[in-house]
């Protein structure tokens, strides 16, 4: 079969390498799929680049999600969201999940769209009702709102009944928020973020701020957040890792809330399917749909994981093997 390999470490454009090898083969329990559609994600690039948590041995096969169609065993036929077992990733016309971690495919999603649902989908709907409580009526402040994880929580926010307010950068993502639903867009190139926040919140502030980003971006939220906010820390796209002033939090209380996902897919895996049950409740309802902006071929993944992690894409893009 023809999948992306990673030899060497480095820039996903430079050292990804589209190869021919072996069909993987599933041991017991676990699915052998034919990749419908795989979602490109940031942590795509930092495996690539080898500054992922997970560092997993050369070579390897990126791509950390998929829509797939099993094609042996009691679910043949049967179209599932999974997670790649490495080194096998989901770059590539076959894969293989483990039976008891892949989901069935919601139906009001087609393959692109199924693929881009799940980690990025589950991220925003554990940090924003897990871990903040988010309530209807509250103000939502989402930071890279345009981008493929913050996309996503903009449709949940607006979903749980809050008010969204949605941070971007450029005029082109301004309008991709806006088509999203935001219900405020701060274009951070031009406005002064905090400014707007407390302006259009009568000077209260966000009740939770939603920051894949980091640097800045986390700086504005702290001075930005509501009296008893939460400040919800999801990852750092700009490749500062912020070391917030506790003394600050103390004196405004708010919470500083961490979220790994991958955590509750390894120590409570019913929630997981608890929760991809209520997303696919969501989209059968029309409430959210990933956002997908490209869909690019198996021979153009290098390229799409590059501009991903250089900020450049909006909403997901998502490589379709067949």
């Amino acid at each position: 079969m023809q999948a992306w390999r990673v030899h060497t470490n480095g820039e996903p454009r430079d050292v990804m390498r589209l190869e021919e090898i072996p069909r993987p083969e599933p041991a017991p329990g676990q699915l052998l799929v034919r990749v419908r559609a795989a979602n490109v994600n940031y942590p795509d690039a930092l495996l690539c680049r080898g500054e992922y948590q997970v560092r997993p041995p050369l070579p390897f096969t990126p791509g950390v999600e998929l829509c797939g169609e099993v094609l042996a065993g009691p679910r043949t036929g049967e179209r599932v969201l999974g997670q790649p077992v490495v080194p096998c990733g989901a770059f590539g016309e076959f894969a293989v999940v483990t039976e008891d971690s892949a989901l069935p495919a919601p139906g009001a999603l087609d393959d692109a769209e199924a693929a881009a649902l799940h980690i990025g989908y589950q991220t925003g709907w554990f940090g924003l009702h897990r871990r903040a409580r988010l309530q209807p009526g509250e103000t939502l402040l989402v930071h890279a709102a345009a981008g493929g994880v913050g996309s996503a929580a903009v449709q949940l926010g607006k979903a749980a009944g809050a008010r969204v307010i949605g941070v971007v950068g450029g005029q082109a993502k301004a309008r991709t928020a806006r088509d999203l639903g935001c219900d405020l867009v701060v274009d951070r190139r031009t406005e002064d973020v905090v400014a707007a926040v407390k302006e259009a919140t009568g000077g209260k502030g966000a009740d939770v701020v939603y920051d894949p980003v980091g640097g800045d971006a986390y700086a504005a939220s702290a001075r930005c957040v509501a009296f008893e906010g939460r400040i919800v820390v999801v990852g750092f796209a700009s490749g500062a890792v912020p070391t917030p002033g506790l003394n600050h939090a103390l004196v405004k209380n708010y919470s500083i809330l961490g979220l790994h996902w991958g955590l509750y897919a390894r120590k409570d895996p019913g929630a997981v399917a608890g929760c991809h049950r209520e997303l696919t409740r969501l989209a059968d309802e029309g409430l959210i749909r990933p956002l997908v902006s490209e869909r690019v071929p198996l021979e153009r993944a290098a390229d799409a994981v590059q501009r991903v992690f250089d900020g450049t894409t909006t909403g997901r893009v998502v490589v379709r093997p067949g």
